[in-house]
């Protein structure tokens, strides 16, 4: 499975098109599997199941997306990942993706779960100490012609404040939280690319590998 490192500070709709291009070259059979890995300029996007009061109230721009999900924000710090891959059944690769994230959180000392009645993963709460549930990563997807689109995200050393402004997708009336918050020293997104890779790709039953991003511009042009 091939691993496309697109970079920092990528624009919303660059990696957008990008995807695109990719999912259509996949539906044809041009490519095989593949899942880009990024770090997005600051950007709130809103799927489809986005409500007026989820949006920011002081008219912050927000981009609509054709994923499921509400509210959410990408940026530096946070690592996103698109695969761009063919399956069979929907719930079963969300629940995939899940686990992936677990997993992940899991290499870097990070315990995380899933909350029943809430998407994405989160690190559990304390009532005793007086700590909520915490999303650490979130999920939204598309699927078209039996080929994904959008992804996961998971926070890793990104700054929690963006979150302020919105009610992310799936937190409900929990918090969220990053990688380097719950275990005080500073993850990196460069830091767990590698571990996301392997185990997406472990995931579905394959070998993860480098795509340079120019060569795989060359495939989907």
């Amino acid at each position: 499975m091939a691993i496309v490192r697109m970079g920092v500070d990528v624009p919303y709709e660059q990696a957008w098109s990008t995807q695109r291009r990719a999912h259509d070259r996949r539906v044809a059979g041009g490519v095989s599997d593949l899942c880009l890995m990024l770090e997005h300029a600051p950007v709130y996007t809103a799927g489809k199941r986005t409500r007026p009061d989820d949006r920011p109230a002081d008219g912050t721009p927000v981009i609509d997306v054709d994923r499921g999900g509400n509210m959410t924000w990408h940026g530096p710090g946070q690592l996103v990942g698109y695969p761009i891959i063919r399956i069979d059944d929907v719930s079963a690769y969300v629940h995939l993706l899940e686990e992936v994230l677990i997993q992940v959180c899991d290499d870097f000392g990070v315990a995380a779960s899933r909350v029943k009645g809430r998407g994405g993963v989160w690190v559990p709460g304390d009532p005793g100490r007086g700590l909520d549930d915490r999303r650490v990563g979130s999920i939204g997807i598309r699927v078209s012609r039996g080929v994904t689109m959008h992804g996961f995200a998971l926070n890793c050393v990104n700054d929690l404040s963006w979150y302020d402004r919105i009610r992310p997708a799936g937190a409900g009336e929990g918090g969220v939280t990053s990688l380097s918050a719950e275990t005080g020293r500073r993850i990196t997104v460069e830091q767990v690319i590698p571990s996301a890779g392997k185990r997406l790709a472990e995931a579905l039953g394959a070998e993860p590998y480098d795509l340079y991003e120019e060569d795989l511009a060359e495939v989907i042009s």
